[in-house]
Order: structure tokens, then sequence, then C-alpha cells
């Protein structure tokens, strides 16, 4: 299969490392690419990326972000960073890309545990990743027959964890090869409306 890859990071790597020793052509994308540079805040951005890349028969992301902060001092700039950045970022990606997929190719999105397990300061983050998984479980009602749509719901990953443990002290950790695997089974499966929570 060809498939679109927007996003980088330590679960970007595992997503493409797991679909391209599946045989896949993964091509991918992210803000800092030198052939295939994409802002996921600017939809013409996404759209001028399609347009390049031409028809896939998948598309995933692992792309997005969203501030931490103190519930109460988190104010409507750090809303709309998190909102614009990780939620409608995913979900214009989506959007935009049905129209290049295959007959019932797949969109796989990335949340995140804090959407089951909040931590002090995610309030923003939280709320993003449980929006994501309940817009993925919705959408797929609708895509029966023309799409799948599924999002992976991975905990702190053990390659990321020198960098992130502060954030999530007492958490166990999940190897970037597991995480891998359930982007391979979003996009090789029947499955849709998933939400596959490592």
């Amino acid at each position: 299969m060809k498939i679109l890859h927007v996003g980088a990071g330590d679960v970007g790597t595992a997503a493409t490392a797991a679909l391209r020793a599946r045989g896949h052509v993964v091509v991918t994308a992210h803000r800092a690419s030198a052939s295939n540079p994409v802002d996921l805040t600017a939809p013409g951005s996404v759209t001028g990326l399609l347009e390049r890349v031409g028809g896939i028969d998948a598309v995933i992301c692992t792309a997005g972000s969203a501030p931490f902060g103190a519930w109460d001092e988190l104010d409507r700039s750090a809303w709309m960073t998190g909102l614009g950045n990780k939620l409608l970022g995913q979900v214009e990606l989506a959007q935009a890309a049905v129209p290049y997929l295959a007959p019932s190719g797949s969109v796989t999105l990335t949340s995140g545990i804090l959407s089951r397990e909040p931590v002090a300061g995610s309030a923003v983050a939280s709320a993003v990743n449980g929006a994501l998984e309940a817009w993925v479980r919705s959408v797929a009602l609708e895509g029966q027959g023309r799409f799948r749509i599924n999002i992976v719901s991975p905990t702190l990953l053990a390659e990321s964890k020198e960098r992130y443990q502060d954030y999530y002290p007492g958490f166990p950790t999940v190897d970037g090869q597991v995480v891998g695997q359930a982007f391979v089974r979003s996009v090789e499966t029947l499955e849709t409306g998933r939400v596959y929570a490592i």
C-alpha cells in the first residue's frame, strides 16, 4: 500500500518502521521536512501536500501538540493552540485526505493516554484527546463503505521516558514496536471506529 504519514517524533518513528517492515510504501511529511513540509494549522498546506502525493491507500497522523498548565491559568490562547493544532489539525487532515483515498482506504489518527488517565496540568491535552476519540467513533458510522477510521491512544513510550517521565510519574511505558503494530492493525484490518488504547 501507499501510505501518507504526517508527523514525526517517537510515535511517528515507530509507526513508519512497523508499516515499512510490512512492505508498505510510506511517504512521510512533517513541519520540518525538506521534501514534504506540511503545517496542520494551515489547511492550504495540507491540501498542497495531498495534491503533491496524489492517490493513497491510507493516511496516518502522529502530529499535533497541546499545551500543559494549571487549569485556572490556561487562557483562551492556550486552549485555541491545543484545539487548532492537535484536534482541528488532525480532523481537517482526515477530511481533506478522504477524496484521495482508494475505496475503503483508512485514516489513522493519534490521541494518547491523557484522555483516560489525566495528570495535573493536562486539562487541554486530556480534553483534546477525548474529543478526537469521540470524533473518530462518530465519523466511522458515516464512512462505512467509503473509508475506515481509527485512532491510536498510547501511553508513554519507553523511547520517550527520559524526556517526559516527570509528567507521568509511575506510569507504565510501552515499547515503540508495540505502538507501531497498532498502526499496522488499523491500516491492514477491516476495523473502523476503534480506539486502540495501548
